[in-house]
């Protein structure tokens, strides 16, 4: 079953809209406006939440109509950008309606990536990140306690209580120091010196366990795209699993636009190149350019003879390659001798071809 869209937006155009929005609202807080372009910014909010509702119901259509083919976050923020506004109008009062527009600050992550990503890399690090932040709820009552003990008698209406002196434990741990609660005795501020140490190595903490976690999620989708890339050329289905692990992990993915030259008659060969998408075309001496597509391979005469490269390889279409440098084609050509044999082989009948 197939529905006509009523509104197709792109994602540029959903920010565009959203920033529009969100500034016309942060205009309506200021008190500088007239009555007439205070009409003419509610009347953009309004027009951008008609195109929401449009926006609304063809991915409702689309979702009666292909089931599976809309996602479950783009349906809640749509749904979202149309009834928070909606209900702001219908129940809040005048002066703080145009606020409940603040929820189309979501409209640019419909179709976002990220925070897939992030929800990832945080449910991996969970019990690392309990830990650290269990560290700081210790640091944190247990440096309020000693401040309260410490500066009572002294400050008794800034550390008159522990959760009083919460308040200057938590902007000392985090360093920001804004500098209203300051400790007046000489054991208070070695306190506070210890706390914003404590604080610094807390938050490194918290950074790195998420850097970490960040780089390895992003590893592991670079190593099963180059898997599945990988797997595509035929000559590297011979291999077995260890030394298909090895050649994925050696080859580098990268993405030639149509008509872009990929390397140059004269250069300097540090590389070959492996298609496995799209077509190129081999301009020799010869009249007539040879054309190469998915599954073969070139520059491999460079790194076996060490000369310059001998032809000028341009894209004929986009191309998906994947690049093998000179010192992983030595590993590949000692691991897997079969392999190298095929490109040797390959490169004797090229330059036997050549003028």
């Amino acid at each position: 079953m197939s529905a006509r869209p009523l509104l197709r937006i792109s994602d540029a155009a959903n920010g565009l809209l959203a920033a529009a929005g969100l500034v016309a609202v942060a205009a309506l807080t200021a008190t500088s406006f007239g009555a007439g372009a205070r009409l003419a910014l509610e009347a953009l909010l309004a027009g951008i939440w008609a195109v929401y509702v449009l926006q609304l119901s063809d991915t409702l259509i689309t979702l009666w109509a292909r089931a599976g083919r809309v996602s479950v976050s783009e349906v809640t923020i749509d749904l979202l950008a149309v009834v928070v506004p909606l209900a702001g109008f219908l129940f809040a009062s005048t002066r703080d309606q145009s606020l409940y527009c603040g929820v189309w600050l979501l409209k640019p992550l419909r179709h976002s990536t990220f925070f897939r990503l992030l929800g990832r890399v945080v449910a991996r690090a969970a019990p690392n990140l309990v830990g650290v932040t269990s560290l700081f709820g210790i640091v944190l009552f247990g440096a309020s306690l000693l401040a309260y003990l410490i500066e009572r008698d002294i400050q008794p209406d800034k550390f008159g209580s522990i959760p009083q002196a919460m308040w200057w434990a938590v902007v000392t741990l985090s360093t920001t120091g804004y500098g209203d609660e300051i400790p007046m005795t000489f054991a208070g501020r070695v306190l506070a010196g210890l706390v914003m140490m404590s604080g610094i190595g807390i938050f490194a903490l918290w950074a790195g366990i998420l850097a970490t976690g960040f780089f390895e999620e992003v590893r592991r989708q670079d190593f099963v795209r180059n898997w599945q890339l990988v797997a595509a050329v035929p000559l590297f289905q011979k291999l077995g699993s260890a030394a298909f692990v090895e050649i994925v992990r050696a080859l580098r993915p990268r993405v030639v636009p149509a008509g872009a030259v990929i390397c140059r008659k004269g250069e300097a060969g540090d590389q070959m190149f492996f298609i496995v998408e799209g077509r190129v075309t081999i301009a020799t001496s010869s009249p007539t350019p040879v054309e190469l597509g998915p599954g073969s391979f070139f520059g491999e005469m460079a790194l076996i003879t060490g000369e310059p490269r001998s032809a000028t390889v341009t894209a004929a279409t986009e191309v998906s390659l994947l690049s093998l440098y000179s010192e992983d084609f030595q590993m590949l050509s000692s691991s897997n001798p079969e392999i190298a044999e095929v490109i040797r082989k390959t490169a004797e009948t090229r330059r036997g071809r050549a003028p």
